[in-house]
């Protein structure tokens, strides 16, 4: 193409060129959005579950709860509401997770082009993975969005003979970045000056840009374990070259480890064909890999060297998962190397057994938790209205995706409320509490006590009902307890076990007085 074209322009000569293509891989990319009643993937039933809280907000339907003028970490949840008000819940949480995966695909395919000179085509089913990996499943939304407008707005940076109005709509989007979450404008802004800068350098000059990346990260590594009053937790149960971005790709049992092996090992593969193959040709071999292969070392080497939990004070809450969040930054420049290849049909096909399997297992997964679910679902709605209710729900075996319990928040919507919500006591989100709410705790040391397992409930606690496994094996036989003064959420399960908990009934009976029966 022309690069005296705007890229704003040439994408939609792209678009134009082959619209059938874009149009048959968008619809495919999507169906995993709608193959079952609820898209499980860890936070995003608190996502819904929030958008839900603000709209009782807006209709003063949820005493002590308010909106924050918050700019950052809220654009999904605007979305989710925006969408929620004409269609409902149902629908807007497929809409909106639809457009961000969406988003997050072409995004990144953008950026491929951008970096390797050629549309990835033969990648688009490692994108796909990508797309639904582990900042996904664990329902990472704003960061998922972030990361996928990052990757529009460097796309258009990077574009070949870019215009100063490439450089405008570039710097346009970065806003939309920030207000869906710091750390994907954070990596737009890095990467912009990171390359204006290599622009500027001559020579071997260049180099020393990611050895002071790298440098920059570690002295940041000392800083923190050595001198910083925070409390940190590292990653300590996986070596650093675990971060090589297939990680994003493990994410609910040892089946996806066994398929990320074989990526890896097929991935290498590749490379080494296309090396010799490129050497018989007398073409050039590893300098064509130079700029994806230098934000790779560099997009390796950082989070692996950042802590995977940190907090500045014990009363504000945890910013948690960076090193796991991280590492799809590396996957993506990880596919940027694999996309200087020359394409394959061979390439394509094995990329594509990989994507089949992969789908089948997190389909698998998928029914699963919609079995859940539908089980809170049968209980919940037994309540009276306005109930208060507490989930204790583990992970499945050897699951990496946390938050399990987040899908009784769903199950919630327009009856109940789940008590012990994260986001308002975070105060990283726009929903908070007033100290004294019905509906959540306002102080994230409240928080803290309150989900502890030692934690002995007293009467001006309750009523709390307990959603909770029955048997403490299978997940989709799920059992409530009415919570009793004096009792801890552990010593009331092993009670009820113990006693042989009863077939699931409508146990509760009181509500507070000061909640409103909420109605969608």
């Amino acid at each position: 193409m022309n690069g005296e074209v705007p890229a704003v322009l040439r994408a939609r000569q792209f678009l134009r060129a082959c619209p059938i293509r874009v149009a048959l891989i968008s619809m495919t990319l999507v169906v995993p959005c709608f193959w079952q009643r609820h898209i499980e993937a860890g936070d995003l039933g608190s996502h819904v579950y929030n958008a839900w809280l603000a709209q009782l907000i807006y209709k003063d339907q949820a005493p002590g709860l308010y909106l924050a003028h918050q700019w950052h970490n809220v654009l999904f949840d605007v979305l989710v509401l925006q969408v929620a008000n004409f269609a409902g819940f149902v629908a807007a949480e497929k809409i909106a997770v639809a457009l961000a995966v969406l988003i997050f695909f072409w995004s990144v395919f953008a950026l491929l082009t951008a970096l390797c000179g050629q549309p990835p085509w033969f990648l688009t089913p490692c994108i796909a993975m990508l797309a639904y990996g582990y900042s996904f499943s664990m329902g990472f939304f704003n960061y998922y969005l972030s990361i996928g407008l990052a990757c529009c707005s460097l796309a258009v940076f990077l574009a070949k003979g870019r215009t100063k109005f490439d450089l405008l709509v570039a710097l346009a989007i970065l806003p939309f970045i920030y207000t869906a979450h710091p750390i994907g404008f954070l990596f737009a802004l890095s990467a912009m000056a990171y390359l204006a800068l290599r622009n500027i350098l001559p020579g071997y000059w260049k180099f020393s840009l990611p050895v002071a990346a790298v440098a920059a990260a570690a002295a940041l590594h000392w800083i923190l374990a050595a001198h910083a009053n925070f409390e940190i937790d590292w990653t300590k149960d996986a070596p650093f070259y675990a971060f090589n971005g297939a990680d994003q790709l493990v994410l609910y049992g040892d089946q996806y480890s066994l398929l990320v092996r074989v990526a890896i090992l097929f991935g290498v593969i590749c490379l080494l064909v296309d090396g010799l193959l490129r050497r018989r040709e007398k073409l050039p071999e590893w300098k064509i890999l130079a700029l994806p292969l230098e934000f790779y070392v560099v997009a390796f080497a950082i989070p692996a060297l950042l802590p995977e939990n940190l907090r500045t004070s014990p009363d504000k809450a945890w910013i948690g998962l960076l090193t796991s969040r991280l590492t799809i930054i590396t996957a993506i420049f990880g596919l940027a190397v694999l996309g200087r290849l020359r394409p394959r049909k061979w390439h394509l096909a094995g990329f594509a057994l990989l994507a089949v399997g992969f789908f089948i297992f997190l389909h698998d997964d998928m029914t699963y938790l919609n079995l859940v679910e539908r089980s809170a679902e049968n209980l919940l709605w037994r309540l009276p209205h306005g109930m208060r209710v507490i989930p204790k729900l583990s992970a499945m075996s050897d699951s990496r995706i946390e938050f399990v319990g987040h899908l009784a928040d769903r199950a919630c919507i327009s009856h109940c409320f789940t008590y012990l919500n994260y986001e308002p006591p975070s105060q990283q989100f726009r929903v908070r509490a007033l100290a004294g709410s019905p509906i959540a705790l306002a102080s994230y040391v409240d928080y803290e006590k309150m989900i502890a397992e030692t934690h002995v409930f007293t009467p001006s606690e309750l009523p709390l009902t307990l959603l909770y496994e029955c048997d403490g094996t299978e997940l989709t036989r799920l059992c409530l307890l009415d919570l009793a003064p004096g009792q801890t959420t552990e010593s009331a399960i092993m009670a009820a076990r113990l006693a042989g908990a009863p077939a699931p009934s409508p146990i509760a009976t009181q509500t507070p007085n000061s909640i409103n029966s909420p109605q969608d």
